[in-house]
């Protein structure tokens, strides 16, 4: 008997069982299907966080106050940075091309009868060059007003239309902290990146942050939560961090640790990589596990179907088929039902993807590389689970089968 007679056969004997099939392909196609939704998340999941870190700005570095071990222990942030840190770095760091400070705080901000906690970001002019945002409506505050600690606010874009809804803001009066600001402006809408949501949130000159709102809380300066730089390309990051590092150490006289930590989008990007590959190759792990159940199930149907069919195959061997021939129908007969479970599961699996993407921020990621190797996996689970069951039918003896039958 050749191969195309052998399909035939075992094409022709699955439908003539269409429910026992379905059910045989049912573990394969859920476990190809859950192998690539979960390869789709986790790499969805990369995509997602890497555009959210690129969203912070061009070639960002951040300087954070206190060193890993005392982020590390502390709840509490030590008070290590200040504003002239900031303008140090401006002026005296070749590979920057500008930087910002900003000094946060949670308040209460009134405009009428409306009552809102917001995050308040103290900042400085250069913030919507480093941070790559945009003015919608209005002006950003200038040098003049940092200078003067003048009382003018920037909105973000959700903040605005919460207070004023499509009515431009730009000239009214907002209280915070019992103090009165005039909006200046609106921030155009950007979304949130990593937690912290700029659309949602109210700007206002750093100085008048620390002289109006929290107060000058450390004995060196007017204190910063954190100065963020951005390098001049991406070439020069890894220059600009160690001029920067050099440039503190000598301001703050350390001969010690350091008592600040330099964090780059490239450093962070990579920890996230590493952080989401490895929860992607444990999700596909988990998933796999499905597919060894599916070719579980497979062997199991197939022994009980060389149990039914005994009568079939003593007949079959006493025209003249041969082992081989009964070893191949088996065997095939195994193959088909995984391939076929192993594409409906891809589409299963694609759909899945699809609708994470669309009820979730995460991108839908099609993986060609994980699709192929789940259907080639489930086909070689068809193969080697089939083994057992071809190799027993394989070696019946005829006289025993046709008397058994």
């Amino acid at each position: 008997m050749n191969l195309l007679e052998s399909i035939q056969m075992a094409g022709r004997t699955l439908l003539s069982n269409k429910l026992r099939s379905a059910l045989t392909m049912l573990g394969i196609v859920i476990g190809n299907a859950s192998v690539i939704t979960m390869i789709g998340i986790g790499e969805g999941g990369q995509k997602y966080v890497a555009q959210q870190l690129e969203s912070l700005g061009p070639n960002i570095l951040f300087v954070i106050p206190g060193n890993r071990e005392t982020q590390r222990i502390s709840r509490d942030l030590p008070k290590t940075l200040i504003l002239e840190d900031a303008q140090a770095i401006a002026t005296q760091v070749p590979t920057i091309a500008a930087v910002t400070a900003e000094l946060n705080s949670r308040q209460v901000v009134t405009y009428r009868n409306k009552n809102t906690d917001v995050n308040i970001i103290g900042t400085t002019p250069s913030f919507l060059t480093v941070r790559d945002f945009e003015i919608d409506k209005g002006r950003f505050f200038t040098d003049v007003d940092m200078k003067r600690s003048n009382q003018v606010v920037v909105l973000g874009a959700k903040l605005a239309e919460r207070f004023f809804g499509n009515s431009n803001p730009v000239g009214q009066q907002l209280r915070i902290k019992n103090t009165s600001f005039q909006v200046i402006g609106a921030l155009e809408a950007k979304g949130s990146a990593l937690g912290v949501d700029y659309d949602d949130a109210a700007l206002i000159p750093i100085i008048t942050t620390a002289n109006r709102i929290v107060g000058r809380t450390s004995p060196y300066g007017l204190e910063v939560s954190y100065i963020v730089a951005s390098a001049k390309n991406a070439e020069s990051v890894d220059a600009a961090q160690f001029q920067i590092t050099n440039l503190l150490r000598l301001r703050h006289k350390l001969t010690g640790e350091d008592d600040f930590t330099i964090n780059s989008q490239k450093d962070a990007l990579q920890t996230v990589g590493q952080i989401t590959g490895a929860l992607t190759i444990m999700l596909a792990a988990i998933a796999g596990i499905s597919l060894f159940v599916g070719g579980i199930g497979i062997m199991n149907i197939m022994l009980v179907s060389v149990t039914e069919r005994t009568q079939e195959i003593g007949l079959r061997k006493a025209i003249g088929a041969t082992q081989q021939d009964i070893l191949l129908q088996f065997m095939i007969e195994a193959v088909i039902v995984s391939a076929i479970g192993g594409l409906v599961g891809t589409g299963v699996g694609v759909g899945g993807i699809l609708l994470v993407a669309a009820l979730t921020p995460l991108e839908a990621a099609l993986s060609p590389v994980a699709i192929t190797m789940a259907v080639a996996i489930s086909g070689a689970i068809g193969l080697f689970f089939g083994v057992v069951p071809a190799r027993r039918a394989a070696q019946l003896d005829p006289i025993v089968a046709l008397r058994s039958a």
